[in-house]
């Protein structure tokens, strides 16, 4: 049986043309007025690549440090020693350690964002990786997050990285801010995405690099996206 849609949908639906393509300008002006929700919804974008992750060089996978931020307070943890661990502790960190996180883990304490590691601390890590893993918190090198860079890593994390993955089915998802934001900064945080998408284009992938692309908030009708116009940023 279809589920009714209720009045706020309805009433959303009726301010998008889904039968429209829109450029960015439009889109990141249309999607902020969508807001409807009692709390500061996230805008996200979807997009369905050409890619076939099937090759280990089309997986494409990443993270991007947006202009203007998140708009959340990500709490990061950190498995690190000595100077390492102090290095954190004095960047920001909300959690460091290393046998006594791994443990705290174990127990079911995820109260965290994000997992950085030293790369000296990931065999510790993958003792625990049945947990991180699942829940996309498993540190990799691919997105800055196993590094010797702890100070950097942790100040970008915490001013707005975005890590992204294709999925098996070449769809990627990340959010670009949250509702508050103005127009110009979901636009900002949109166009810093998709470039850092566009340089990870695979020199294997064939045909057409972005074929879908739609931009939404927590509770919205989508929006369509130009593909070309997309493909076109650099």
């Amino acid at each position: 049986m279809a589920k009714k849609m209720t009045k706020r949908m309805k009433a959303l639906v009726e301010k998008v043309d889904t039968q429209k393509i829109y450029d960015i300008t439009t889109a990141s002006a249309t999607v902020k007025s969508l807001s409807s929700a009692k709390f500061d919804e996230t805008i996200e974008i979807a997009l369905r690549l050409g890619v076939d992750p099937r090759h280990a060089d089309q997986m494409i996978r990443g993270a991007v440090v947006l202009p203007y931020g998140t708009g959340k307070n990500v709490r990061v943890a950190v498995f690190a020693k000595g100077i390492k661990a102090d290095e954190a502790k004095k960047a920001g960190a909300d959690i460091v350690g290393a046998d006594d996180l791994a443990e705290d883990i174990k127990a079911g304490n995820i109260d965290f964002d994000v997992v950085v590691a030293t790369p000296d601390m990931m065999a510790l890590v993958g003792k625990v990786g049945r947990i991180l893993g699942p829940k996309g918190l498993m540190p990799n090198p691919k997105t800055g997050t196993v590094t010797m860079e702890i100070a950097k890593t942790i100040n970008n994390v915490k001013s707005g990285q975005v890590s992204f993955r294709v999925d098996k089915k070449g769809n990627i998802h990340a959010p670009i801010g949250k509702a508050s934001f103005s127009e110009d900064k979901i636009k900002g945080n949109l166009e810093e995405v998709i470039k850092t998408i566009n340089r990870l284009k695979p020199a294997t992938a064939k045909g057409k690099y972005i074929r879908h692309a739609a931009l939404s908030l927590t509770m919205s009708p989508s929006l369509s996206l130009d593909p070309q116009e997309l493909m076109d940023l650099r």
